[in-house]
């Protein structure tokens, strides 16, 4: 799936896009279900539907109405939908990233995130790796573009080789803000490259990269599917944030049956009291 220059790419700067490994067809079903949700959501007033702990599915932007309907977060959608659930069964997502990790793999957690045209919502420096440890970091973050992303729409930015540095702490003033302090935050934005490609593009991010996102600036909808998988000897630390039945499932390979581990230490995360960490962020 991947050419043995990308492969280079992913290891020395902790991300790699991969334009159009997904056709228009083979996202349509996703993209038809994500309308569908939005179209739902216009029935709500806050977040609404419930995942497996209880917390509400769906997320919703603060000012979302009927009328101008803001949906941001969809977590574990291959639960509620088999559009979903195919991505993470089969295809160019598993493949590329076992071209990473190796042929083992395991499904973590998955969320569809959107910032819908008017969008507000912008998400703070941090890694992935502190809000979703292992027991080592063979960890990447897929995220599958289902819109043409460019850089007004707010794209995923990324500090390259961040994902061989420190991890850095999201307590701040002893608050879990899922959010690196101001400092290192300016640090980031001097040095951030942006994630950009067309739809159907997949973009590769080893969990330890420092990255954010700004606010969607255009009248079109900028979508990511975005799922965490693991070499299949990595065993989360903590519980997930994004539960899902289909969490710690082996979606390639098979299980080698043994653990892995590497050091590091860190502060433990925190799991958000409503539906996303959005909200976390929103409080720092």
């Amino acid at each position: 799936m991947l050419s043995e220059t990308q492969i280079a790419e992913f290891w020395q700067s902790g991300v790699v896009v991969v334009e159009s490994a997904y056709s228009a067809a083979e996202l349509e079903p996703a993209r038809q279900q994500h309308e569908h949700w939005i179209e739902d959501s216009r029935q709500h007033d806050g977040p609404f539907g419930e995942m497996l702990d209880g917390r509400p599915r769906v997320d919703v932007e603060p000012g979302h109405c009927a009328n101008a309907p803001a949906l941001r977060r969809v977590a574990s959608p291959e639960e509620i939908s088999a559009a979903f659930l195919k991505l993470i069964e089969k295809g160019p997502m598993l493949d590329a990233v076992a071209d990473l990790l190796g042929e083992n793999l395991r499904f973590h957690h998955a969320k569809l995130n959107s910032k819908l045209p008017g969008s507000g919502t912008t998400v703070k420096w941090h890694q992935d790796f502190t809000f979703d440890p292992h027991s080592n970091d063979d960890c990447i973050t897929a995220m599958l573009f289902f819109d043409d992303i460019d850089s007004d729409i707010g794209p995923a930015r990324v500090v390259q080789g961040s994902h061989r540095g420190p991890l850095h702490s999201l307590w701040q003033q002893g608050k879990f803000t899922g959010a690196v302090d101001g400092e290192i935050a300016s640090e980031c934005e001097a040095k951030a490259i942006e994630c950009l490609g067309p739809a159907g593009s997949l973009c590769l991010m080893h969990t330890r990269a420092l990255h954010a996102s700004s606010e969607n600036l255009t009248q079109q909808p900028r979508t990511l599917y975005i799922a965490t998988l693991t070499a299949a000897d990595a065993i989360p630390l903590v519980p997930c944030a994004v539960p899902s039945v289909y969490s710690g499932k082996v979606v390639h390979g098979v299980d080698p049956g043994r653990i892995r581990s590497v050091a590091f230490e860190m502060e433990n995360p925190e799991i958000p009291a409503g539906a996303s960490f959005f909200n976390q962020q929103a409080g720092s």
